[in-house]
């Protein structure tokens, strides 16, 4: 099978991501929202929601390795994989502690799943367009990462809203990057265009 992370740059090559962008800034949006609703006031509406989060993210990198290639071919995405399906694990582990903890398995999570979501970005730079805005999605969830462990140690008792913006961020940025997509195709379709 072939890799299309090493395919040219070519509206079918972005096929896969255009809808794979909107379908996860779609989902973002929509945790978001219910965060700040039913999370918000009912705590085991929000307890479902930390847990399916890193778990939505798992399966997402799932398919989207196994639609480029594989597993093996992909190795952020593998990794990126594993490291939000342990997540999922943590924090039904750390709701049985506290919030705090929850906090500081998400942070964790930020930190190594940007730092993984920017190495894919970096790796398709050459063959689709919009990665500038992975790549930046990335390294600001890693810094969030590292804000939210710090914010985990704090005396104050963290909630679901205090981890929605992440998301809301993330899905921002996968908006943004599925919309590029979209317009760099439209732009390579006239003739005579030339790719930037």
């Amino acid at each position: 099978m072939t890799d299309t992370n090493t395919q040219p740059t070519s509206p079918q090559g972005n096929q896969w991501l255009k809808p794979y962008y909107f379908s996860r800034a779609a989902f973002s949006a929509v945790w978001v929202l219910a965060a700040f609703t039913v999370g918000k006031s009912m705590p085991g509406a929000a307890a479902a929601l930390l847990l399916v989060y890193p778990a939505w993210d798992a399966a997402a990198n799932f398919v989207d390795a196994r639609r480029n290639g594989g597993l093996q071919k992909n190795l952020p995405q593998s990794l990126n994989m594993v490291a939000s399906g342990v997540t999922a694990v943590g924090v039904a582990i750390a709701l049985g502690i506290s919030m705090n903890a929850v906090l500081g398995v998400f942070g964790v999570w930020a930190v190594l799943s940007g730092l993984f979501q920017l190495a894919t970005g970096v790796r398709r730079w050459k063959h689709h367009g919009a990665q500038w805005a992975m790549i930046a999605s990335g390294a600001q969830s890693a810094l969030a990462g590292t804000f939210f462990v710090r914010q985990a140690t704090a005396p104050t008792v963290p909630g679901i809203t205090d981890i929605a913006p992440y998301a809301a961020f993330g899905a921002f940025y996968f908006l943004l990057s599925a919309l590029w997509l979209v317009v760099s195709d439209m732009r390579r379709r006239k003739p005579g265009s030339i790719q930037a």
